[in-house]
C-alpha cells in the first residue's frame, strides 16, 4: 500500500478531506458517496476510474492537487 510520510493511504486521507471547500472537498465528497471507493486506494487508481468513467479535465486536477497535498502531509480534517 502507497502511503505519504505521515503513514496514511491517499483514500484515507482524501475521507478527511470532505469538509473543505474547492475541488478537493469536491473530489473527497464524492469518494465517500461511492460504495466502492477504498480507503487503501492510490491517486493512480482514481484516475484510472475517473478516466473509466469519461471524466472531464477538472477532476484530473483535483486528484493532482490532493495528490499533492497528500504527499507534504496536508492537515487532516474532521470528517463530517
Amino acid at each position: 500500500m502507497e502511503t505519504n510520510e505521515q503513514g496514511e493511504a491517499f483514500g484515507a486521507w482524501l475521507l478527511t478531506q470532505v469538509g473543505r471547500d474547492g475541488w478537493i472537498g469536491t473530489l473527497a465528497k464524492q469518494a465517500k458517496g461511492d460504495p466502492t471507493f477504498r480507503k487503501a486506494a492510490t491517486p493512480d487508481d482514481l484516475r484510472k476510474r475517473l478516466q473509466s468513467a469519461g471524466a472531464e479535465g477538472d477532476s484530473f486536477e483535483a486528484v493532482d492537487d490532493a495528490e499533492a497535498e497528500w504527499m507534504a502531509g496536508w492537515a487532516k480534517l474532521e470528517p463530517q
